[in-house]
């Protein structure tokens, strides 16, 4: 039964020689450290891989020369020693062989770019299956066999800040030691988390990462070590008091947990808008048109409108923080006061506006009156029986009411008599028309009504404009009747109603000339009246 874990057991005792033989920590020959970045060599002999893998670590990366700075860290750490050490460049996994006339030859850092200041190649021409590079004691660039062994690799480790060299008194000694298993004591830089020991003083300080404000040396025992070493650790100032070092900050600073640091008393504050620092403490202050509340840390809007006298001539509007004055309708701002604004500023007038003592009147450009149903707006006029047309920029054109287009550009006078608009007489007008009634009849709109009490017996008459509907007669037009079918009767009859219509005619021109003062007069009696907006009246009865 045992012979079957025989083998086993053998197998198991060679691994465990195998591991054994591997080194668990690789500590770097030597180190050099600047503010943000360090530099080791290791002199172990390995392939590409395996230099990798060393670096990495340790928090690092194959080491990449990109300036003559990086060459000069090479020239410290080698010590004029020979050997050939890993760099960090690879060829391209695209490429087969190199490519001399390019810079890098192909090669890339293995961060995964190319960029760089500085190359020191070793003259050679194109080279296949030689992937890697190593440096030489004379720092020169030479391609080698991924696979082979190297006589070392140098390592290149970046961090964010360091902690200064800790300044002493009396020589006391101090040890560093790196994260990245490097120690020494002639480092001018240390990385976070590097470890100081000062045997003499007991004491062993961390670097740590600060608030901020980059890595500081630090400790778990809260307050200030002995003043001689970096003074005490103090952000402030180290002294002594009975023979125990401490910690003071300045004026408007407190000290921080750790008994070293100082930090502001509105460090952390919850003040809404700000805090003021006073003896030591804090306190909250709020911004102009704010006050504090009742919980002496937030901040209240103060109505600024609601103080007596308010701050604004007529109409005031709290904001947030402040507040905004305006002005009543029929007013404006002008440098913070309130100004009536003139009659015509807001008058809703078409054309013009005219100022008159109770207000405004509005009025019409040449060529137009008032509308009579809207004295805000205006309407093409003409007082003659021809008128230029008002066109517009696209050819149309447009005449008053009454008028018709003739041609292109000229309005005519419509005759509305020739329509039978009234009863009994009609007198045509420029864009209108007047009524007349014989005695005894009143007129009612474009009828004439019979007077039933028989007192007057005056005639009447009434003018009228065009509408924007056009009017229908009154009553319909007679039928026409059939003529008699003698010749003879029907040119007597002819020349009968020739006679008559003669004598009509010079009854009506007689009776034109003259106008009944009774009459009701809905034309204007004159343009001038008609562009300010006058309003039809009744005129004067006779006694």
């Amino acid at each position: 039964a045992m012979r079957p874990l025989l083998p086993l057991l053998l197998l198991l005792l060679l691994l465990g020689t195998v591991a054994l033989a591997q080194p668990r920590d690789l500590s770097p020959a030597g180190a050099q450290c600047l503010e943000h970045e360090c530099f080791a060599v290791f002199w172990a002999s390995r392939p590409f891989s395996g230099a990798s893998e060393g670096c990495e670590l340790g928090g690092g990366h194959l080491m990449t020369v990109r300036s003559t700075v990086a060459e000069e860290a090479i020239g410290l750490l080698l010590q004029n020693r020979e050997g050939r050490l890993w760099l960090g460049l690879s060829l391209s996994p695209s490429l087969s062989c190199t490519e001399p006339s390019r810079r890098l030859r192909g090669f890339r850092w293995v961060t995964g770019d190319r960029s760089t200041d500085y190359t020191n190649w070793a003259p050679s021409g194109q080279r296949c299956g030689e992937r890697c590079v190593t440096v030489s004691r004379e720092l020169r660039w030479e391609e080698r066999r991924c696979e082979e062994a190297a006589d070392g690799f140098l390592c290149q480790y970046s961090y964010g800040g360091s902690c200064p060299r800790l300044a002493t008194l009396h020589g006391v000694p101090v040890t560093y030691a790196t994260p990245f298993g490097a120690r020494g004591a002639e480092f001018l830089a240390l990385p976070p988390r590097s470890v100081a020991f000062i045997p003499d003083l007991g004491l062993e300080l961390r670097c740590e990462d600060g608030d901020g404000a980059g890595p500081r040396w630090g400790r778990d025992t809260p307050g200030a070590w002995p003043c001689e070493l970096a003074g005490g650790g103090c952000a402030g100032t180290c002294n002594e008091e009975r023979g125990w070092p401490r910690c003071s900050c300045p004026e408007g600073a407190v000290l921080g947990p750790d008994g070293r640091g100082c930090r502001s008393p509105c460090e952390g504050a919850q003040c809404q808008h700000h805090c003021v620092v006073a003896d030591g403490s804090f306190v909250c202050m709020c911004a102009v048109g704010y006050r504090l509340a009742a919980d002496g840390i937030s901040c209240e809007d103060i109505d600024d409108c609601a103080s007596e006298p308010g701050p604004c001539e007529q109409k005031c509007v709290n904001t947030k923080g402040g507040f905004e004055c305006q002005c009543h309708s029929g007013y404006r701002m002008v440098d913070g006061h309130c100004q009536r604004l003139p009659p015509c500023w807001e008058a809703p007038c078409q054309q013009r506006c005219e100022e008159v003592p109770d207000g405004y009147r509005c009025g019409c450009y040449p060529g137009y009156v008032v509308d009579p149903r809207d004295a805000t707006l205006c309407r093409l006029h003409c007082n003659a029986t021809e008128c230029p047309a008002v066109c517009d920029v696209g050819g149309a054109c447009k005449c008053p009411e009454g008028f018709l287009l003739d041609g292109d550009e000229l309005c005519v006078d419509m005759d509305e008599c020739d329509n039978g608009y009234c009863e009994f007489n009609c007198t045509n007008t420029p864009g209108g028309y007047q009524c007349h009634c014989p005695h005894g009849f009143h007129l009612r709109d474009v009828d004439c009504i019979p007077i039933l009490d028989g007192d007057s017996e005056e005639a009447s008459s009434v003018d009228f404009e065009p509408v924007p509907h056009m009017p229908v007669p009154s009553r319909p037009p007679p039928k026409a009747e059939q003529l008699h079918p003698g010749v003879i009767v029907g040119i007597a009859g002819g020349t009968l109603l020739s006679l008559l219509a003669l004598l009509a005619l010079g009854f009506h021109l007689a009776r034109k000339r003259y106008r009944s003062q009774g009459s009701m007069d809905y034309k204007c009696s004159g343009p001038h009246e008609k562009e300010l907006g006058l309003q039809p009246v009744p005129s004067a009865q006779k006694p």
